[in-house]
Order: C-alpha cells, then structure tokens, then sequence
C-alpha cells in the first residue's frame, strides 16, 4: 500500500539522526534537472546519520512537502498528485536550523509544521543556484551545504565571473554582454557592432546566468546576434559572447574543502558529436540511470537516466603534465578567490593543437552534484561520503558565522534592553 501522507515522520527519543531537508525544483530553465539532481541525494544520503526528506520548489514558486515527491514518477505533479502534499513557507525567525510551515492552517488542518537541521540545496540556475535560496538560508539561521551567498552570486553570473577570473590573474577568454533592452526583446544590429567591436567573429553567445548549455548558440555575424538575442532574452536579462575557440575541447573539474584540505576531482573531458554539447546532448543521452550506491556498487535510483551522469565523458583523460598542472592551478586559485565553499565544478575550455586554456565558468552545484568526479578521483569519493562531507561542512560554517543573539554591542544600543 504506498503511503499518501505529507507529514514528515518525527524523530523518536532513540533516533539521533539529523533532519535534513533537500530543496530541489524551483522557478528556472533548469527546473527538471534539478529534480533529478534533488532526488538522487534523497537515495544517497546516509540514512544511518541522516533522515532526509523532500521539499519541492514547483515552477510557480509553491514550496511542497510530502512522501510523494520521493518518486520520479510523480513528476511533473497533476491535480491528484498534488493533493497528497501540502504547501509550506519557511520561517525566517533566526533560531538554529529550519522550519517550514504549513501554508493553510485551520482549526482542523492535520498539517504542522517541520523542524529540520540543515538543508540541501540541489538547485540548478536561477533563484537557487545563484545567491537567493542561500541568502534566505543565512536569513533564518540554517546550516546548508554548496558555496554561501557571495560565491554563488558572483559564479552564476558569468560576465561578474570573468571580472573576478581576470583580477586573480587567471586565464578567460574576452567578451562582451549585451543587456535586455528595457521595451521588447531585440537589439539594433549597430549597437551590437559598437558593443562586440572588440571581438573576432564567429563568437559564441549564451545566458549570462543559465546553464546545462541552456541557449548556447555559435553566431557569424552581428546580424546572427540580433535574431538570436530574443531566444535568450525570454528566461534571462543578458547574453554574453565570447570568441569561438577552435579545435574546442572541454575539461571539467570539481574542487572542495570539505574532505580537509583542498581537493580535486577526477578531471572530466565531456565529448560532444557536434561543436558544442547542447542541452540534449548532456541530459538525454542515457546509461539507464545508474549512480553508485553506497556500497560502490549501482543501483537504479528510480530510473533517474537523464541526468549530467549520463553523458558521454572522458574520465581522467590522458593530457600531459603542463595541462594537468594548469587546471589544478586555475581551478584551486579559483575557490580560493572566493573563499569556496562545497563542491563547485569548474569549466575549461581549450584550442587542442596550440594547447590554450582558458578557465570557461563555474557551477556552484553541478548537475548530479558532479558525483562521479569524485567517484573517479585520486583519492576516491562515493556519492554518499561526498555528500556526508558537504554537511558536516555546513554545520562547521553555520557555527563559524554565529552571532549573538542580541547583535548590538553595548556601546551602539540607543534603546534600553
């Protein structure tokens, strides 16, 4: 009999575990993605430690608790399915960790609210990837995992990436950004000559803050640029361009603290049959959905295919040590310019015959939590222990940033306490 209930199950006086809420979903392009991202820390959490439980992010903004959004199959939620979860807003009141409460509460309303310890925000893109979620997090006082506020802020935004990358002096390619005109969604063909008069035609163009290769397009021409500015112009308020790099070839890496000391993943060489992996290509093509367990073994996670773990990658490919050298240097110089936090997965882009290297973007949680970089790494990870990691950091950063509970020094207090 499946269990319809949409309350969380309560703690008993035996059970130590902490409550973690995984946050997935939400108001972006990358919305679907994200649910499978979300759903496979649900099946990897270490149930030992942890009891985690869903909070889903509709695309209209609704936040949604119940045992039904467990199951992939229940995506995207009709009318019926809905009515086995109940609608929650999050209590910003500072006290250590999280609650949520019921949206609709009345005298015979059996919904209460949930008390959690931490969350997991498995968000990809726009409002909760990006600074909003996290800031909201530091609002209420809640331990969660992935970079704080500033850093995702400042790395979902590719044009203020570029800025931070060339202060640190670390390799990026030029650009230039073209913001969304206050009336419609086009642009005059000689304001893109005057703005783009610094780059070499055929560039690249793309969302300044969206990714999974969302809206990527190879443009010849300014003209090229003013038809496709529109496209992109419906889910963001900026296209940036950058010169397109022949003989491309990418290489991804993670970077984290939360093992000790700075570490890397596996390095990652995503191939692509066409010039460039579009979003099909990294979320469609399938190995049927396998994850490892927590055993090292696989196992099937709802049938999650889909997902960036299912791309045709190179894991470890063979490049020489002067490669290898600069992207552990530009990917560990990276983190520590923004004071990293997580497990961000940096992005490289490189010109395979003149061996150029230059550091792409940045994704502050990477589709599938970039699990399998670490899985193949030197020292190797599984998708349990990483994520076992990640929030035994986020406490240790909730209680490094602790303030008391009366903030105003004795000296500044104009009012009588």
């Amino acid at each position: 009999m499946t269990n319809t209930s949409t309350e969380i199950p309560k703690q008993s006086k035996t059970d130590m575990r902490k409550q973690v809420a995984v946050f997935f979903g939400g108001r972006s392009p990358e919305h679907d993605v994200s649910v499978v991202s979300g759903l496979q820390v649900l099946s990897a959490i270490d149930e030992s430690k942890y009891d985690a439980f869903p909070v889903y992010v509709a695309p209209d903004g609704q936040w949604l608790v119940g045992d039904i959004l467990r199951e992939r199959s229940s995506y995207m939620l009709g009318a019926d399915a809905k009515k086995q979860t109940t609608s929650m807003l999050l209590d910003p009141i500072a006290t250590r960790g999280g609650r949520l409460i019921p949206k609709k509460s009345g005298l015979f309303s059996k919904a209460k609210p949930i008390d959690f310890d931490i969350a997991i925000p498995s968000f990809h893109g726009l409002y909760g990837e990006d600074g909003n979620i996290q800031g909201m997090f530091e609002l209420a006082n809640i331990p969660y995992t992935g970079m704080r506020t500033m850093a995702s802020a400042v790395l979902m935004d590719k044009a203020a990436t570029k800025k931070m990358l060339q202060s640190a002096g670390i390799p990026t390619l030029d650009y230039a950004v073209l913001k969304r005109p206050n009336k419609g969604l086009m642009i005059p063909t000689e304001e893109i000559k005057e703005q783009t008069k610094h780059l070499k035609f055929p560039c690249i163009i793309k969302p300044v803050h969206l990714g999974s290769s969302i809206g990527v397009a190879k443009v010849n021409t300014p003209e090229d640029v003013k038809a496709t500015l529109p496209a992109i112009f419906e889910f963001d308020d900026s296209a940036i361009l950058e010169p397109f790099v022949e003989n491309l070839v990418e290489y991804n890496v993670a970077v984290s603290k939360a093992f000790g000391e700075l570490a890397l993943s596996a390095i990652e060489r995503p191939k692509a049959t066409e010039e460039l992996l579009d979003f099909k290509q990294k979320y469609l093509s399938g190995d049927g959905g396998k994850t490892g367990d927590k055993m090292g073994g696989t196992k099937q996670v709802g049938a999650i295919s889909e997902g960036m773990l299912s791309l045709t990658r190179e894991l470890n490919p063979m490049l020489d040590e002067k490669q290898t050298a600069a992207i552990k240097k530009h990917a560990g110089a990276m983190f520590e310019a923004v004071n990293g936090t997580g497990a961000p997965r940096i992005d490289f882009i490189g010109n395979s015959k003149t061996g150029e290297l230059w550091l792409n973007e940045v994704n502050p949680i990477p589709g599938s939590f970039g699990y399998f970089l670490w899985e193949a790494a030197e020292k190797p990870k599984l998708f349990t222990e990483y994520l076992t990691a990640l929030i035994e950091e986020a406490v240790q950063e909730n209680y490094g940033r602790l303030i008391p509970k009366d903030p105003v020094p004795k000296d500044a207090r104009l009012f009588k306490r």
